[in-house]
């Protein structure tokens, strides 16, 4: 980790960290950037972005490097990738796999967007999953009935703690925060309230990223809910609808579904009978829906089996032994120099010399991801991205 932050000009470098999808950016993002570079003028801003695929198991709608673009454009100065690995599977590892990055970059705060913007309550209710004895044998005792995971999370909570907390991004700050005391990490974590429900499908001024995935989807027009920016850069989108026809073809003729992470027998069992018969990629999810199993995991399942991440392969690569830099401006640029002598792990910009398992899958993923492209990503020519050149 990096011991201490140099001095530049008299001054220390500090940083904000951030973690996004972007999927796609939109003006609720842009709030939350404004807000922290109000509040931290002189801090740097460093994103962990989730890369060809999305932690509830979509596809992100643009590619990789116009997200980086987008980003730069935005105000954000240092932009560095989170691993296939770690950006689609559940909230633990997700974060996990997120915060560890900001650690290693040695950033002094997490701002992340939280429903209820009650950072003291977050931390608590943190606190009590990780030092509560009973805590897990609740969250059991609510699966046993019939209830999915984030849904029995939140009834024992409430049992412990008597606070109701349901909402995502209050779980995924959670999530957050306990990574950050499991591990001892030095980073402190603040919220910034989120104006709109993950789960709505209005289109508002500000509008979450589902109603916009789907508006573009529906062919509607997201003028108002993105960033003028943005729009230029809003061409050869995807959809995971696109990819059905694929994932159809590799479960007709996988003869081992169980080797896939998230897939457990009943869900293997219930793949097989149901997929014949589905001619979409929605109507497959429709198909596959239980009570106890929510519509995210299933999502994240289906990518997994389309992209042949294994249980194995999740075994294998639970670590961050490097990070992966996708973009920066001047001020990323001077971060970056003043902290990287002190780093422990690598600091990747271009691929060509270098060689290592999870990197190798980054690459296999993107290559899936381009099956439906039009405009291919060449990932060893085009990063890092430098603010400068984004419009020469």
């Amino acid at each position: 980790m990096v011991k201490y932050k140099k001095k530049k000009g008299g001054l220390f470098i500090k940083a904000i960290g951030i973690i996004a999808e972007y999927n796609p950016f939109h003006n609720g993002h842009l709030y939350h950037l404004n807000q922290i570079k109000n509040a931290y003028p002189n801090y740097t801003i460093v994103l962990v972005l989730s890369g060809a695929f999305t932690q509830r198991g979509e596809a992100s709608i643009i590619s990789k490097d116009k997200k980086v673009k987008i980003a730069l454009e935005a105000g954000v100065d240092l932009i560095v990738e989170l691993p296939f690995v770690f950006a689609t599977q559940s909230a633990d590892y997700f974060s996990y796999g997120a915060i560890t990055i900001l650690e290693h970059l040695g950033v002094e705060k997490i701002i992340f967007g939280s429903e209820c913007n009650n950072i003291e309550d977050l931390e608590s209710i943190a606190k009590c999953q990780i030092q509560n004895k009973e805590f897990d044998n609740l969250v059991k005792v609510y699966c046993k009935l019939g209830n999915n995971y984030p849904t029995s999370l939140s009834l024992a909570l409430k049992d412990l703690t008597k606070k109701e907390i349901s909402a995502p991004n209050d779980l995924l700050g959670i999530s957050y925060i306990k990574t950050i005391i499991k591990n001892n990490y030095k980073i402190k974590y603040d919220c910034i309230k989120r104006t709109t429900s993950y789960h709505s499908l209005n289109l508002e001024s500000i509008s979450s990223a589902t109603a916009i995935r789907n508006a573009l989807f529906n062919k509607i027009n997201i003028k108002q809910q993105v960033p003028d920016f943005v729009l230029k850069y809003l061409t050869d989108l995807h959809f995971i609808d696109d990819y059905f026809i694929f994932l159809k073809y590799k479960i007709l003729t996988d003869n081992n579904l169980l080797e896939y992470q998230t897939i457990d027998e009943g869900l293997a069992k219930k793949l097989e009978k149901e997929i014949k018969n589905c001619n979409s990629y929605e109507e497959l999810v429709t198909k596959l829906k239980q009570k106890r199993i929510t519509e995210s995991k299933i999502k994240r399942m289906l990518l997994h089996l389309l992209c042949n991440f294994t249980k194995e392969t999740a075994k294998d690569l639970q670590s961050i032994k490097y990070i992966r830099i996708l973009g920066f401006n001047k001020n990323g640029k001077d971060y970056l120099n003043a902290i990287k002598k002190d780093m422990t792990i690598p600091l990747i910009s271009k691929l060509k010399r270098e060689k290592d398992k999870m990197l190798e899958l980054e690459l296999k993923i993107q290559k899936i991801y381009d099956i439906i492209s039009n405009e291919k990503l060449n990932e060893e020519k085009i990063f890092p991205i430098i603010k400068e050149d984004i419009n020469d």
